[in-house]
């Protein structure tokens, strides 16, 4: 008889512990997954006019995503419903994730509300933040003084 023996993987036992954690933080049980807050993918890309902030969320429908810019930083926050399905084989398991979530990026200073633009497509979000202009540096003339110099006088102490 052939005795299995699993070799030891880094990463797989790392995969193991990240989702042992991710459990643990979100309070998921069995048959819960996916049922509490989740973080979708976030991808973010620059160029000399601005920052581009890319989501994945499919599934969500446009009408349920949110972008609300506010002291300095924009909020993303949408809902994904799960649909109720039934079948006579049953379901085995849930990976998808459903629930609410919200994430909230800071935004360059200056940053005004007609410097974002949101567009969504085939389940990706995308924030298009334009840059602010950097202050540029002034030079101040400095004026000659037309009074001429100081004079002063020396008094004795009696």
């Amino acid at each position: 008889m052939a005795t299995l023996v699993r070799r030891f993987d880094p990463f797989r036992e790392l995969a193991s512990l990240q989702n042992d954690m991710r459990r643990m933080i979100y309070a998921e049980g069995p048959g819960e997954r996916g049922s509490r807050a989740w973080i979708p993918a976030l991808d973010i890309t620059e160029n000399e006019k601005e920052i581009v902030y890319a989501f994945d969320l499919p599934g969500i429908p446009e009408d349920k995503i949110a972008v609300d810019l506010e002291d300095g930083a924009v909020t993303v926050s949408a809902e994904r419903e799960r649909e109720e399905t039934s079948s006579q084989n049953g379901l085995h398991r849930y990976e998808r994730h459903f629930g609410s979530f919200e994430r909230t990026i800071a935004l360059p200073a200056g940053v005004t509300e007609a410097d974002v633009k949101a567009s969504y497509s085939n389940g990706e979000l995308e924030l298009h933040v334009r840059k602010p202009e950097l202050p540029k540096p002034h030079r101040i003339p400095v004026a000659k003084s037309e009074a001429g110099a100081i004079e002063g006088k020396a008094h004795k102490k009696d």
